[in-house]
């Protein structure tokens, strides 16, 4: 799954100001402007964003990995679904097509992703589909 526009839009937990953009015009000598979402290219983004995405699973019973901070997963004695995070793209597996579903339909009203389907590779690795 690819998640739209993941670094825009998120809260910002702190004060943060930028300069004018191009165009825009100020009679304030040396005015900038307060951001209140994040923005493509700041270097904060990416930390906000995944601090939402793992507020929003851990809200859902997810957990991280200890090894790799970016591999979620939510087990109990009958079911074992993991979450695979690089950037903006989400690989999920597991072993209850229920809970992915219901996963994959919170996700997109809370973030909106776009569902690609069954992945064919992910991080240059072929992923191999069992029947």
């Amino acid at each position: 799954m690819d998640v739209n526009n993941a670094f825009l839009y998120e809260d910002l937990h702190e004060e943060i100001y930028m300069k004018l953009p191009l165009g825009i015009f100020s009679s304030i000598p040396n005015a900038v402007c307060r951001l209140k979402k994040s923005l493509y290219g700041l270097k904060k983004a990416s930390r906000q964003w995944y601090a939402n995405l793992s507020d929003v699973l851990f809200q859902r019973g997810y957990k991280h990995s200890e090894n790799d901070y970016s591999l979620f997963y939510k087990k109990t004695a009958h079911l074992a679904i993991f979450l695979a995070l690089y950037v903006d793209d989400i690989l999920l597996i597991g072993n209850d097509e229920q809970e992915i579903s219901s996963l994959k339909s919170f996700l997109d009203s809370t973030f909106k992703i776009k569902d690609l389907g069954y992945a064919h590779y992910f991080l240059g690795i072929e992923v191999l589909r069992s029947h």
